[in-house]
């Protein structure tokens, strides 16, 4: 979608697929389950950071509350205005912004800050905290989940390393979003942001991909197609295809896709069948869960 050449590099790489297509595939049904679980009520007013279009929003807002989601990526949001208005849910509007500057948001303004897989992206982790922490209400709660490095469990972490095998070398004063799955470094984040340690809670969780229609070939297939970080993966491998004169399927190409297949394949072992489709435990993806507690003590902190 993005013709902005002025636009940034990480506006510019979640532009440049289509996360609506994986998450209609793969993550409605777990997005849901992980809101029911949040204890949402009509009175909260909600923003979801990094939102995509409204995986976790659009539950949120079934619940009553008032949500207003945010996201880099235009199509994205425009994606999630399409189904909020499709879904009649006039407690929900998506805005075009960035993780790490909500300009358009003032302090105080919500009980509940969520961020599920969205703001760990955002290159600027430390301002990403203080924002978070900024436009929330004392005494409200802010609730990340993302994806533990290194861990043989997390399917998407293991795609994400792949990946990183096939691109350029990052930038100089490149943060990798994964150490957003480290609790020290989650402590540390939020404590420059004003948050003292005893307010954080840290919880291993499982979000598990679901489909009633799709396999791990298509999942593999989705995440080469639509996912930002696997298309550049697969545009790099294809590159040095051509420069070394093989087709662009061959070479890094195949080995690209047969590293994901092998992962692909012990998950897959566990595959559960169902009446109604097929449960993907492949992806069984553990999550760390972190609640900010803002009581008065902690808000009164951060505004010393």
């Amino acid at each position: 979608m993005n013709n902005d050449a002025n636009a940034n590099p990480n506006q510019q790489l979640w532009e440049k697929g289509d996360f609506t297509a994986i998450a209609e595939g793969f993550m409605r049904k777990p997005g849901a389950a992980l809101v029911d679980a949040l204890g949402i009520n009509k009175q909260m007013h909600i923003l979801d950071v990094g939102c995509g279009d409204g995986t976790t929003a659009l539950p949120l807002a079934k619940h009553g509350a008032n949500v207003v989601g945010i996201d880099i990526a235009r199509n994205l949001v425009a994606a999630g205005n399409a189904r909020a208005k499709s879904a009649g849910l006039e407690n929900l509007r998506f805005e075009h912004g960035d993780a790490s500057a909500l300009t358009n948001v003032e302090d105080d303004t919500f009980d509940l800050t969520i961020s599920i897989f969205g703001a760990m992206f955002c290159p600027k982790p430390l301002d990403v905290a203080r924002e978070m922490v900024r436009v929330t209400k004392p005494g409200g709660r802010v609730i990340m989940g993302n994806w533990i490095p290194n861990d043989p469990t997390s399917f998407v972490s293991d795609v994400l390393k792949i990946s990183s095998a096939f691109t350029p070398p990052p930038p100089a004063g490149f943060i990798s979003p994964m150490l957003w799955g480290l609790e020290d470094e989650v402590v540390k984040r939020f404590g420059g942001a004003g948050i003292s340690s005893d307010r954080i809670s840290a919880k291993r969780d499982i979000f598990e991909f679901t489909s009633a229609t799709h396999g791990p070939d298509d999942w593999v297939n989705m995440m080469r197609d639509y996912y930002g970080p696997t298309m550049n993966a697969y545009d790099a491998a294809r590159a040095a295809g051509k420069a070394s004169c093989r087709p662009p399927v061959l070479a890094k190409m195949a080995r690209l896709r047969a590293r994901f297949c092998v992962r692909m394949r012990s998950y897959k072992q566990s595959l559960i069948c169902k009446r109604h489709g097929e449960r993907l435990p492949f992806a069984l993806l553990l999550s760390l869960f972190f609640a900010c507690d803002f009581r008065a003590r902690a808000r009164a902190y951060v505004k010393q």
